[in-house]
């Protein structure tokens, strides 16, 4: 192919280089010029034009992105129609990607004209997601250049999407004293929806002591009885789906011969692997008795976060083989630390031009109690955090404050009117957590707070929706004073905001105390919590805000706000 300008006169039946603005229409770039096309072209003054003119081995860019893409084996894709040398691969099904990356490499580096991207090795699609592409750079390449790269891609798949098979799924859940009922609910609403995109489904759930004997038994009558189908009649078959067992223990396993990995041997199956080089993620157990694959869930899988948990269990509901050569070759691409559930490495070391690392920085999460029925705003049925204050409703001036304060993510804890709450916190990057106990009072929201802000986090720093004298600065204060009380093994100080020597909110608890909050019930606070810590608290003053909350129409009106709903 040879490229560059031409006099207009010489470059019919050439390709057009770049696109050319008529009065009456547009001439796209790789359009082949006609003789009506070079005459619109010299009405507007043109003499000169640039164009490829090929070769008799040539092809063009569409030409030749067509022809690679027929190489390719469709397993569960769909090809686009070439356009500008351009050619997209999108999922046919839910699955998992899965690529080769020698031979996709091989076939970038036959000529540079030609490229291939794709997704990474295993990443779980959804029907439509594009997955490749392949682009041809210039006008025109050579035909027997496009075949060789052509037929690395005949010789064998560089890539597919494996289609998720539906699985029928037991949940098992160990209990202690220390684990509350609503995590364990919770655990099983995050549960469900991982399993939606597959069409797999829960047939059971058993809660059981976390003792081996006890997870035993439970594994045997997983694999052994039959469940039931959510929504499905009496008696209906599941077909012959296959089964997947997933623990969740209510402590970490720390040992090949810890409570799971003991119960899976007892069960008459085999450990394949105990532990994985993918955090968070890395107390993952993985088992089989028969056909049957037993996954000890890690703690981070409560969360719906990405996590280990989710690499194995995308490849095991897409029919891949999982054991310990696969698990120990997840390594690379394994430090998943800075996903939004953990916006900082939990050692990042600060440096200062000489070698001393100063300690781990505390993981401070701000969380936002919205979830309150406002019962002393009268008749009326105003929501005092939807008033409004120079036109911010309250909710989400104190919002904005407390992501102001920090890069960490916020939580907002909704319950009563949450849609309108929702509403007004709208295009803000927030975590949402519904509390839908809210009607027993402040303790189901702490708890609700809580279990949202992630198993990494030092202190919770909360901070009730209807304050709005609170400053970005003072939680700034407050996170510092609770950085500089800290240890090496997490928060050991409680900080509160007080003025005048009056404790007042907000509040930043350190970790030593959730599970005592995680006890607490009725309309109460942390305050006895506190007190009975036996920790060090640190006052911070940061004036009349640390009392200003507004809990009456005269109270709001006095601040300066406007009932609006």
């Amino acid at each position: 192919m040879r490229f560059g300008p031409v006099p207009l006169a010489e470059a019919e039946g050439s390709v057009l280089a770049h696109a050319v603005a008529l009065p009456d229409r547009r001439l796209a770039k790789g359009r082949s010029l006609g003789a009506a096309d070079i005459e619109a072209l010299s009405a507007i003054g043109m003499g000169e034009i640039v164009v490829a003119r090929l070769d008799a081995e040539d092809i063009g860019e569409d030409e030749a992105a067509t022809l690679i893409a027929t190489r390719i084996a469709p397993d569960h894709m769909t090809l686009s129609p070439a356009s500008t040398g351009r050619l997209n691969l999108h999922a046919a099904v839910d699955g998992l990607f899965v690529a080769t990356r020698a031979r996709v490499d091989g076939f970038n580096r036959v000529d540079p004209a030609m490229t291939l991207a794709c997704l990474a090795d295993h990443v779980a699609v959804r029907a439509g997601d594009m997955v490749a592409t392949i682009k041809i750079i210039p006008l025109a390449v050579n035909r027997r250049r496009a075949e060789e790269a052509a037929a690395i891609l005949g010789e064998a798949p560089a890539f597919a999407v494996k289609p998720f098979l539906a699985h029928a799924v037991s949940l098992i859940a160990t209990t202690l004293p220390s684990l509350k009922p609503q995590v364990m609910d919770k655990t099983r609403r995050v549960l469900d929806d991982r399993l939606r995109r597959s069409g797999s489904c829960l047939i059971r759930e058993s809660r059981v002591a976390h003792r081996e004997d006890a997870v035993a038994d439970a594994i045997r009558r997983a694999i052994d009885e039959p469940g039931t189908e959510p929504g499905a009649k009496p008696g209906a078959e599941l077909g012959k789906r296959p089964k997947l067992v997933i623990v969740f223990g209510a402590s970490a396993v720390t040992d090949a011969d810890d409570v799971i990995p003991a119960a899976i041997r007892l069960a008459g199956g085999t450990v394949d692997h105990v532990g994985m080089p993918v955090d968070p993620g890395n107390l993952l157990v993985l088992g089989t008795i028969g056909d049957v694959r037993i996954i000890g869930a890690p703690g981070c899988a409560r969360s719906p976060k990405e996590n280990g948990f989710d690499w194995v269990l995308d490849r095991l509901i897409a029919g891949e083989t999982v054991g310990a050569t696969e698990i120990t070759g997840m390594g690379v691409g394994g430090l998943l630390a800075e996903i939004p559930t953990r916006p900082r490495p939990r050692a990042r070391s600060k440096v200062d031009g000489s070698e001393e690392t100063a300690r781990p920085r505390l993981i401070v999460r701000s969380v936002v109690l919205a979830a309150g029925q406002a019962s002393r705003m009268g008749a009326a049925g105003h929501h005092k955090l939807l008033a409004e204050f120079d036109g911010v409703p309250l909710v989400r001036r104190t919002t904005e404050i407390a992501l102001a304060a920090s890069a960490a993510p916020v939580t907002v804890v909704t319950g009563h009117r949450e849609a309108d709450i929702r509403d007004a916190l709208s295009g803000l990057d927030l975590v949402f957590a519904q509390n839908d106990d809210f009607a027993s009072g402040m303790a189901s929201s702490l708890i609700t707070g809580l279990d949202s802000i992630g198993a990494e986090a030092d202190g919770m720093l909360v901070l009730l929706a209807d304050m709005p004298g609170v400053t970005a600065d003072d939680l700034r204060r407050l996170i510092s004073a609770f950085e500089a009380h800290g240890s090496e093994d997490g928060g050991e100080a409680v900080v509160r905001a007080v003025y005048g020597g009056k404790r007042g909110n907000p509040v930043i608890l350190p970790r030593a105390l959730f599970p005592a909050l995680r006890r607490l019930e009725g309309d109460v606070g942390a305050r006895h919590v506190i007190e009975n810590g036996n920790l060090p608290v640190v006052d911070v003053d940061i004036g009349p805000a640390a009392h200003l909350d507004l809990d009456t129409p005269d109270a709001i009106a006095a601040a300066g706000g406007v009932l609006r709903g």
